[in-house]
């Protein structure tokens, strides 16, 4: 997986794990080729749920934008690059973000779940996106200013859907509401149509949130579907296609997420290296710390695998030369 910024994604971090909220929208299946059973979250220190949370985004947010550099080598006629973006990015979803998920204990019942995605919607709907949106209008960013407005708009739209359902959940009375429908943005490779560096950094904060969204609720789906309530999980699954399709595709057209496949690759080696020798090995030095032996056990194991990640995409880069 891979940052645009991790200075961003961390200092955004407290808002957005309040907040939390382009390739096909996909359920969250079990790992393929899992890392050691996982445990449900015992009391985790606040430090090593901190890091948990922030790979979660990262990863949510390697998921997506893998998934678009996929086909952006497939429309350059390199598939074998564009089948290892796509079996990356599902690695990216559904082992490493389910097991750190497993770990953070993010899913629980159903009404539970819908508490957490309305205070996360009513947050971006009444105060990170209204503020994006002025700030993009204070700096002449109106296509931001403008993408911005919708988004909030439609995340007020989520939350009152929630709200309902968690309703009918509660109290057994009532129909729980149809999905939004999701408009797909396509995203062609090109620069950020931006130029504002506060911009720039208000869509990477938006993307890792959006991605992040869309693992959750899926997440949520899938536990709505175990519970027996299928047309939450319809809910679920109808919002995560908003949050990636619409809301994550179309800032990634604004902040020129996708660019030649070259370009990308280097950009995913650069990221994946430094989880591989960095980030990882310090979450887990910490978790370790922390007597979190689980966490710290899951964080060496994500190293290890971004280390392969990263060599298969520079013997793919090498390749292209």
């Amino acid at each position: 997986m891979f940052r645009h910024s991790i200075r961003t994604l961390l200092a955004g971090l407290c808002a957005l794990t309040a907040a939390s909220q382009a390739a096909p929208a996909l359920a969250l299946a079990a790992p393929a080729c899992p890392h050691p059973q996982v445990q449900a979250a015992r009391a985790l220190r606040a430090q090593t749920l901190t890091d948990l949370t922030t790979t979660m985004k990262g990863e949510a947010f390697a998921y997506a934008s893998y998934s678009l550099f996929g086909t952006q080598a497939d429309r350059e006629t390199h598939p074998a690059v564009g089948r290892l973006f796509g079996t990356t990015a599902q690695t990216e979803l559904n082992e490493h973000l389910h097991e750190a998920a497993t770990l953070a204990g993010v899913v629980g019942t159903n009404a539970a779940n819908l508490h957490q995605a309305i205070k996360g919607e009513t947050y971006e709907h009444q105060v990170m996106y209204r503020g994006f949106a002025d700030q993009a209008r204070q700096d002449g960013d109106t296509n931001a200013a403008a993408l911005f407005t919708e988004i909030a708009a439609d995340e007020g739209r989520h939350r009152d859907a929630f709200r309902t359902a968690l309703h009918v959940v509660n109290s057994g009375q009532g129909a729980i509401p149809a999905p939004q429908n999701a408009k797909t943005v396509p995203v062609p490779a090109g620069l950020p149509k931006v130029h504002a560096a506060r911009t720039k950094t208000n869509l990477d904060t938006a993307m890792h949130g959006e991605a992040l969204a869309y693992a959750k609720y899926m997440l949520f789906a899938a536990q709505a579907k175990k519970a027996g309530n299928p047309s939450l999980a319809r809910l679920w699954e109808g919002t995560a296609a908003v949050e990636l399709h619409e809301h994550f595709a179309g800032e990634a057209v604004l902040a020129g997420l996708v660019r030649t496949t070259k370009e990308n690759l280097n950009k995913a080696i650069t990221g994946e290296r430094a989880e591989a020798t960095t980030i990882y090995p310090g979450f887990a030095k910490q978790a370790k710390a922390a007597s979190d032996t689980a966490a710290a056990a899951y964080f060496r194991n994500t190293a290890a695998d971004e280390a392969k990640h990263a060599a298969a995409f520079q013997q793919a880069l090498n390749q292209l030369h």
